[in-house]
């Protein structure tokens, strides 16, 4: 996950993980695990879809953030 290219785009869009966590309808807490990948944590489907209409992200966008794996 490049949680660094999510925090940008909430940041543009004048939002917080408190406020996006809330719009998602999760706690804080567990959008901290998701964000920062803790213990296995993943963004649900679910979640991912309406992070996409919230920001109006492209399909690229998506597998950017959530699908592609860094590999060094």
């Amino acid at each position: 996950m490049n949680k660094g290219k999510l925090k940008s785009i909430m940041v543009l869009n004048n939002d917080t993980q408190n406020s996006l966590s809330l719009f998602l309808g999760i706690s804080p807490q567990t959008f901290s695990s998701k964000i920062n990948e803790k213990n296995g944590s993943e963004f649900t489907q679910t979640e991912i879809k309406k992070i996409k209409e919230r920001y109006k992200l492209s399909a690229e966008d998506i597998n950017d953030i959530f699908f592609n794996l860094i590999v060094s």
